[in-house]
């Protein structure tokens, strides 16, 4: 048996970046299975659809299940010596433990009172479910529906329906799943952004800003001063024309809430001969803070020719075989080829002020685009992530200018030093 185990290492090149469940057999060599593979539900992601699967085809001869993402590396040796342990016929939830440092809206500000109370899975770091455990998830997934029907952040709403009000197991906090390479380490995280050769061009990327008359004086100069020099290609989408940005009017009125009818009044725009052609769009909105230099060096390990849509993963319904979306806020990018694919399709917004991250969701379930999640992308700001789960990325962006000062934040998580020395 090898002592290093790199399980997912080619999947990074895929338009499909999938968890990976390493299941320990007491007999023969582990199995390595991919969760977007096991069935023809896109919700498997969410992990707890596919336990039923699991727990039928595999409980019978595994006794523990292993969940690691694709930069988490393996100590094959270690880790069965730390599995070893544990009692394998017991309920266990063993993982690296992360808390919010405060009350946090990504998780809908559970645990207020006490934010750092309450433990949830590094998953870099991987996390592991006893078997007994396992089976009784199975079976209560299938008659208890899960208490949201949106998937925000999965390695917290794991833990909260593991946890089950405390009728079930808390996370128990496992030194040797590691964030970083040590000797005693079962798991570590080999890398915080993927190395697939020279990033993409500037000139491969247009970025397509939304804004509207009533920011124009707060949040596009906190971008000019920012991000927006990355940028080969970029124009700000308002309801308004203003020469002094310059902003683009759309012919799409200004909505309160959702933006589908701007959104793909963009994605016709990108297509047509009135901007330079290029292979990825990515549209933010005007309080999103974005890493170009980051995103062009991640975009590096996808095929542009490919349908491929990318950002922060959330979910709505995959309990009930719904959909997958890449959350707005967080920056949306899309290959040429699914921006042309989505348009061709027929796919619309049934309202203007529909949401347009989520309609998009749909069209894409529709066609079959699979909607890839990077840990990169951030929905909120980074005092609503755990500061320890933080500092092993290398972010590529945070939304949301309130509470916080957006141009510290861009200089401290996402500044490219040698880009803007001046930061």
């Amino acid at each position: 048996m090898v002592d290093l185990f790199t399980p997912c290492r080619a999947l990074i090149h895929l338009t499909q970046m999938a968890i990976v469940a390493w299941i320990y057999s007491n007999e023969g060599a582990p199995a390595v299975l991919l969760l977007h593979e096991l069935s023809q539900n896109d919700g498997d992601w969410s992990v707890l659809p596919a336990l039923p699967h699991l727990s039928v085809s595999f409980s019978q001869s595994a006794a523990w299940f292993v969940f690691v993402e694709e930069e988490t590396s393996i100590m094959l040796t270690s880790l069965l010596r730390v599995l070893n342990r544990y009692d394998a016929q017991k309920e266990w939830f063993l993982g690296k433990r992360l808390h919010d440092d405060k009350a946090s809206i990504v998780h809908h500000y559970a645990f207020s009172e006490d934010p750092s109370s309450f433990g949830y899975p590094d998953p870099a770091a991987g996390w592991v479910l006893s078997t007994p455990l396992l089976h009784r998830l199975a079976e209560r997934i299938q008659y208890s529906p899960l208490k949201s029907d949106f998937t925000i952040d999965l390695k917290h709403e794991i833990a909260l329906y593991i946890w089950d009000d405390g009728r079930g197991p808390e996370l128990k906090d496992v030194p040797d799943f590691c964030a970083g390479p040590g000797a005693h380490c079962a798991t570590a995280i080999t890398a915080s952004l993927p190395t697939c050769g020279d990033p993409v061009k500037k000139e491969d990327i247009f970025v397509a800003v939304k804004t509207c008359e009533k920011f124009h004086s707060d949040r596009v100069p906190v971008v000019k001063a920012t991000w927006e020099r990355d940028a080969a290609f970029l124009e700000y989408y308002s309801d308004v024309t203003d020469p002094s940005i310059p902003t683009i009017h759309l012919g799409v009125p200004n909505t309160e809430r959702g933006h589908c009818g701007k959104t793909f009044a963009i994605l016709k725009r990108f297509l047509s001969p009135a901007v330079p052609e290029a292979d990825w769009l990515l549209i933010v909105d005007d309080d999103t803070l974005i890493s170009l230099p980051r995103l062009r060096s991640l975009l590096r390990c996808y095929d542009a020719t490919e349908a491929v849509s990318l950002g922060e993963r959330y979910g709505y319904g995959l309990g009930q075989k719904g959909y997958s979306y890449t959350t707005g806020g967080a920056g949306m990018v899309f290959s040429r080829t699914a921006v042309a694919k989505i348009l061709s399709s027929g796919c619309s917004c049934y309202h203007d002020d529909a949401p347009d991250d989520m309609v998009l969701g749909m069209c894409l379930t529709m066609l079959n685009v699979p909607i890839t999640h990077s840990p990169l992308f951030h929905q909120a700001h980074p005092e609503d992530y755990p500061t320890a789960w933080l500092s092993n990325q290398r972010p590529i962006s945070f939304h949301k200018h309130c509470t916080t000062d957006p141009v510290a934040v861009f200089t401290h998580w996402l500044q490219d030093h040698q880009a803007h020395p001046e930061l």
